[in-house]
């Protein structure tokens, strides 16, 4: 995969911003908190998936407490049709509960207080950091990661590799809102079987060599 030229790279930025000049998570919650077990349940799941079984679990679940009030076994009935359930059950309770011991109750804002947490690792941390806290961290999913590499803007052997290369390449005045960009476009234009070519904005500065010629026909797959 050919490097994007550094010379392109706002031009880049600044068509995904003109198309979405406002990113959000699509993650539905209320406050912080809710925000961080949402991220926390997403691994290997999907934001729509992940909403479906949160709606009704946040109308009763708003802080620390009350999760470790409901418990994991109700916890479970919420959260049942998402991916690795049971697993996500047990972190989430004992995030909470390491939530009130060391920190009030209150998520904390760092990278290593976040990571410290029970099922929670960089990418998440970069999630909470970003969308909580204003940080300008960019999370590496399945979607960015593929991006990054497919378009020649962060190549890298492993997530890692893909976020240190974007947080180096990323113009800083698009540093904010990259991760959210990047992860849209790839959701919905940039797919992993087959990428819309015919209709992404940043086609021509993009690197990929198969291209797709018809927006969702066969052509090229990666």
């Amino acid at each position: 995969m050919a490097l994007m030229k550094q010379a392109v790279i706002p031009e880049f930025f600044a068509r995904l911003k003109k198309a979405i000049p406002e990113p959000e998570t699509e993650l539905e919650y209320d406050n912080v908190y809710q925000l961080l077990v949402a991220v926390v349940l997403s691994a290997q799941a999907t934001d729509a998936g992940v909403n479906r079984a949160t709606t009704p679990l946040f109308e009763i679940v708003k802080t620390p407490d009350q999760m470790v009030a409901l418990g994991e076994k109700k916890l479970i009935g919420y959260i049942k049709t998402i991916g690795l359930f049971r697993m996500k059950a047990k972190n989430v309770i004992a995030l909470s509960k390491l939530l009130i011991e060391r920190h009030g109750g209150e998520v904390p804002h760092t990278h290593e207080e976040l990571q410290a947490l029970p099922g929670v690792g960089r990418k998440t941390a970069n999630v909470v950091m970003n969308v909580a806290f204003g940080e300008a961290t960019i999370a590496v999913d399945t979607h960015i990661f593929r991006v990054g590499n497919r378009t020649g803007l962060a190549p890298g052997k492993t997530p890692l590799e893909v976020e240190l290369k974007l947080l180096k390449r990323v113009p800083e005045e698009y540093r904010l809102h990259a991760h959210h960009w990047l992860i849209l476009h790839g959701r919905y234009t940039c797919k992993a079987r087959t990428p819309e070519c015919p209709t992404c904005v940043v086609n021509d500065l993009c690197t990929f060599k198969g291209k797709t010629t018809l927006a969702g026909g066969s052509g090229h797959r990666a």
